[in-house]
């Protein structure tokens, strides 16, 4: 894909920053930037999927669960009752 080039307004202190770590990394600023958005993007994209999951699936047990899992406690209650 063809590179665009853009122009961004940064502090100071940030710009000497980047400048600093992609000469500590040896690469360019324009490079230090893409890893940047594009780590940034990915991990957006991470809590988003995931912020969708919570929403579908919620925090509480549905009725079934709740059922299944009472089920369960009684069920291993039975059994261990049953070696004592």
């Amino acid at each position: 894909m063809p590179a665009v080039k853009t122009a961004i307004s940064l502090d100071e202190d940030l710009f000497l920053q980047v400048c600093k770590m992609a000469e500590n990394l040896c690469i360019s600023r324009s490079r230090l930037f893409t890893l940047a958005i594009s780590d940034y993007l990915r991990r957006q994209e991470s809590e988003f999927l995931l912020k969708e999951l919570n929403e579908t699936y919620g925090d509480e047990p549905d009725r079934e669960q709740t059922a299944l899992s009472e089920a369960m406690h009684k069920k291993n209650r039975q059994m261990i009752e049953g070696e004592w």
